[in-house]
């Protein structure tokens, strides 16, 4: 079996990065014919097409992506040995995460757990909205999106959604707040109240359950970050709707309480991905 043309690789590694054909040659002092020549043996020799033309542009196919990745980490390791004669630094399989913002942070600490500690493994996390997260993962920018919500195919991408887990979602506080046993609904109706924004699906759900209860609750703060409503319930601003995985570590330590669970109410939390041909062998590993 013929072994990889690295002068090949390179070739397609720098025309990857330039995005552009003619300027790239031009930097490398070769013809542009000569540079097309190049990678299409590398293209033959992988048995792939790397790019895909969209009028005037080049654009990475999926293998084109997963070339690039592998020659990043080829030149990478390249040069930190010319640097350093005495250390040849190991290469680390790489896994992208995109977050939505808003997240629970606990969720997704508690995603990537098994990966924490491994030498083997270089992990990049990014937060985003859910349309700029979905839009990077059908660009192969990330490999894979976290998300507390499903979703649909485009039409022209197929995205999967991986259900992870459900979550209660319960009425959480301060043990002050909780003095003695009560009824949910004194609590609800007499407490000022933490709740998710208007359109997210448990705000639908907390509504829906006020309303089949007859309590008009009193609205403290709306919130659409986690992060924040887990910060207002410890600062003891009223009694928060939330997935007691977000308070975890409050509820251990007794700085906050669950008072109770809300009839009817689950966050469920998915991990997104595409229907690739080439999915990335650490995530699949993951979610199996």
């Amino acid at each position: 079996m013929a072994s990889l043309n690295y002068n090949h690789l390179r070739y397609f590694w720098a025309v990857a990065h330039d995005g552009n054909l003619t300027r790239t040659a031009e930097k490398l002092n070769l013809s542009q014919s000569a540079l097309s020549v190049q990678i299409r043996k590398l293209e033959d020799r992988l048995g792939h097409p790397l790019f895909e033309r969209r009028g005037r542009q080049l654009h990475l196919t999926e293998a084109g992506r997963i070339a690039l990745d592998h020659a990043d980490t080829i030149f990478a390791v390249g040069d930190e040995l010319l640097g350093t004669l005495n250390e040849t630094g190991r290469a680390r399989n790489a896994l992208r995460v995109g977050a939505l913002a808003t997240l629970s942070r606990n969720f997704q600490l508690q995603f990537l757990r098994p990966l924490l500690g491994r030498n083997d493994i270089e992990l990049d996390l990014k937060s985003g909205s859910l349309t700029e997260l979905l839009m990077a993962l059908k660009a192969l920018q990330i490999d894979v999106v976290l998300t507390n919500q499903a979703t649909d195919s485009d039409g022209t991408t197929s995205f999967i959604s991986h259900k992870l887990s459900e979550q209660q979602v319960s009425l959480i506080g301060t043990p002050s707040r909780f003095d003695k046993p009560r009824k949910l609904q004194h609590m609800l109706a007499t407490h000022p109240i933490l709740v998710p924004t208007k359109n997210s699906a448990l705000r639908r759900d907390f509504d829906a359950l006020t309303d089949r209860l007859g309590i008009r609750p009193i609205i403290a703060a709306e919130v659409d970050d986690m992060a924040m409503l887990r910060l207002l319930t410890r600062q003891d601003i009223g009694l928060a709707v939330l997935p007691p995985i977000v308070v975890q570590d409050e509820l251990k330590s007794g700085e906050l309480v669950e008072i109770a669970p809300l009839d009817g109410m689950s966050e469920s939390f998915y991990a997104i991905t595409l229907d690739r041909r080439f999915p990335n062998p650490t995530l699949k590993d993951l979610l199996s």
